[in-house]
């Protein structure tokens, strides 16, 4: 079954209060009831690692059954209403949006523990190249052991991603899952990032903890 990752990173402005911080956050997790998320859940970042450096705070990650669903969401008029109340406090966003199979379910549980990356390749490369670092990316998930969803894929909505083209994403059941997979530092995987890195401009790497409801 293919669906639609949408992941969304938000700077929140240095001046904002927490209780304000709190209404931006509500807001955008309230349009799960929207008919069109097959899941949606935003919060903090738990930390970011990105060269060059970006300063995000926050991230919504949502799915979808198809690109026609994650239009009209989009569109929908309460996710229009929540944008420009929301405007006020945010000082920077980007998206990347790609096809993915799902496997391990469509729902992150409250308490895992998501790693996001993002991938600028350098520019000219061809479309061989780029299927060349997805296979690479797929193989180095491979080796994450305890992960519980693992997808990847090709930026389709080039529009607020900063020039990012490639995402991945991994699901751990919990925090400490996570950092055993960093500390293991994934035997084999080396020649996978090697082939990675000589077509890079730059990454960013993301954890968050999912929130409770």
């Amino acid at each position: 079954m293919s669906i639609i990752e949408h992941v969304v990173l938000f700077k929140v402005k240095d001046d904002v209060a927490p209780s304000e911080i709190e209404g931006v956050v509500e807001r955008i997790n309230s349009l799960v009831s929207l008919e069109q998320p097959l899941h949606l859940t935003m919060g903090p970042l738990l930390r970011i690692q990105s060269s060059p450096s970006f300063n995000f705070t926050h991230i919504l990650h949502s799915r979808y059954n198809s690109k026609d669903d994650l239009h009209a969401y989009a569109v929908h008029p309460t996710h229009v209403a929540v944008i420009k109340v929301n405007a006020p406090f945010i000082d920077d966003s980007m998206a990347l949006d790609w096809v993915a199979e799902a496997q391990g379910g469509l729902v992150t549980p409250p308490g895992s523990a998501v790693r996001v990356a993002f991938f600028k390749l350098k520019e000219g490369l061809g479309d061989q190249v780029k299927d060349e670092v997805l296979g690479a990316i797929r193989g180095i998930q491979d080796e994450f052991k305890h992960a519980i969803q693992l997808t990847c894929g090709e930026n389709f909505s080039p529009g607020r991603s900063k020039g990012f083209s490639v995402a991945s994403l991994a699901v751990f059941p919990e925090l400490n899952e996570l950092e055993a997979a960093d500390s293991n530092e994934e035997i084999g995987t080396s020649q996978k990032n090697d082939k990675i890195k000589e077509h890079l401009e730059s990454v960013i790497v993301l954890d968050y903890v999912v929130p409770s409801p």
